[in-house]
């Protein structure tokens, strides 16, 4: 007798999860296990030996940068490679690179948190505090290039007994006035973020010393809803003051060369070129400490592929704005006529400095467009080269954009060439050891990622989880984070 099959319903084929589907952060952690997780590399009774090796080598370099800024004190700017028709060199452009870096980390917090996205509260933390490492390496080469740096008060308009003020229409004295407030806003907006977890490792801690310590950073939080309310409404009000700083900082800085009568320089176009340049070196900055950070302290349950997917994102928006700012700068200088800046616009071009100038246009305009691929965004190994040829671009784009204006003005016969010295490598690179030191001092001593944000985060995503069993639920599963592991042990 023969037997009919039965019916089936044919099941389809699993597609696979696109990184725009995946969630900000995985949902195996429980409240407790992501506190372990972000809150154990600081109680951590041992320091991974790699912190002890990145530690002594950035502090290495930072002696180096006082024995540079040491020598420079003795003997005079003399030591640099400054000249009569260059008086500008490298200082001032490590100090436009520097200002550029430390943009990216209040926009992914304040202007981010304005707007509500999310996928913020894994890397606004970190963000942060690259923004004040970056604007404290920034604020060393301008008082440096004083030539007597020792009486850098002059420039803050205290009440002298003989009646001498600030010269207010000097883009100098500009600088000082918003580089110390973007100092003091986002020094303020990350410590009050700071507070709650504070409070939490104080409450955690088993040591005596280190809950006295995270006691009196805590500032007596007790978790109380007036002491949640007001949080909230100062953090948020700090996040408005923050966001138009993100734009006025740097251009202030950009009046630095837009207010002088040098063929390059005066243009109208330099303050949202400079905004869009220091987002640009920005984002690069972020990826280029996000990608190895998750790797090495194993936070790729909270600092996911869609975090990188989407600061790539980021960072090839910027970098096209750069782009069209480049096309723009050769327009103006042929539309306008002007013998000058057309001359100035060729010698970058093809002068004693072009090949900077095609390399920086590699790095900032040629490599950028890898990202438009998403094979490449995945890559997370290219995508961290890229953002350091985008780094390197962005400094070299600073470079030639001080040096080539004044190497050649209108007179022939002040012409000259302008060629660092090796402090002046120095002190660069002094300045790098000590933003990575500072950097490595945070990350061991404070969480590197927000607690509480992150918590309030996972029960939103639970409350948006598929039911079990389904395809998407399974692949926001797929990888049980460190800290799940040790709960359930």
């Amino acid at each position: 007798m023969a037997t009919t099959a039965p019916n089936r319903t044919p099941v389809p084929p699993r597609q696979p999860i696109q990184v725009e589907q995946l969630p900000v952060m995985r949902t195996a952690y429980s409240l407790g296990s992501l506190g372990d997780e972000i809150g154990g590399i600081v109680l951590a009774p041992r320091t991974p030996v790699g912190w002890y090796v990145g530690t002594t080598i950035t502090a290495l370099l930072v002696l180096v940068l006082l024995a540079a800024v040491g020598y420079l004190f003795a003997v005079g700017v003399g030591i640099w490679g400054i000249n009569v028709p260059v008086a500008w060199g490298m200082a001032i452009g490590n100090f436009v690179w520097w200002i550029g870096i430390g943009h990216a980390g209040t926009l992914i917090s304040a202007i981010l948190l304005l707007l509500r996205q999310r996928w913020r509260t894994s890397i606004n933390r970190f963000a942060e505090a690259m923004t004040l490492f970056a604007v404290i390496c920034a604020g060393l080469f301008p008082i440096l290039h004083l030539g007597r740096p020792w009486f850098f008060y002059w420039l803050v308009p205290y009440p002298s007994t003989m009646g001498v003020w600030p010269q207010f229409r000097s883009p100098l004295v500009w600088d000082f006035f918003a580089v110390s407030t973007y100092l003091t806003v986002s020094l303020l907006f990350w410590y009050l973020g700071l507070v709650p977890d504070l409070a939490s490792l104080r409450d955690r801690a088993r040591r005596r010393r280190t809950r006295i310590i995270f006691g009196i950073l805590a500032l007596g939080w007790r978790g109380a809803a007036r002491h949640w309310q007001r949080y909230e409404q100062t953090y948020y009000l700090l996040a408005a003051l923050a966001t138009p700083l993100v734009v006025s900082v740097h251009s202030v800085v950009s009046f630095d060369f837009a207010v002088a009568n040098v063929p390059g320089w005066h243009s109208t176009i330099f303050p949202p070129y400079f905004v869009a340049g220091a987002l640009f070196s920005g984002f690069s900055m972020v990826l280029t400490i996000a990608i190895p950070l998750r790797v090495a302290y194993g936070l790729e349950g909270l600092i996911t592929e869609r975090h990188i997917d989407l600061l790539a994102k980021l960072m090839l928006a910027a970098g096209l704005v750069v782009a069209y700012a480049y096309l723009m700068e050769l327009f103006i200088a042929w539309y306008s006529a002007n013998p000058y800046e057309q001359y100035v616009t060729l010698n970058r071009m093809f002068g004693p400095y072009g090949p900077l100038y095609w390399f920086y246009m590699a790095c900032n305009v040629g490599v950028i467009q890898l990202v438009w691929f998403r094979a490449i965004r995945r890559q997370h190994i290219i995508l961290f080269v890229i953002s350091l040829l985008v780094n390197i671009g962005m400094w070299t784009e600073r470079f030639v954009i001080v040096v080539e204006s004044l190497h050649r003005d209108f007179v022939p016969s002040s012409w000259g060439m302008y060629a660092p010295t090796i402090w002046d490598w120095l002190t660069l690179l002094g300045t790098l050891g000590l933003f990575s030191f500072l950097l490595f001092l945070f990350i061991r001593g404070l969480p590197m990622i927000s607690t509480h944000e992150m918590r309030r985060l996972l029960l939103e995503l639970q409350h948006e989880l598929p039911p079990p069993g389904d395809d998407q639920a399974d692949g926001h599963r797929a990888a049980e984070p460190r800290g799940a592991r040790r709960a359930s042990a």
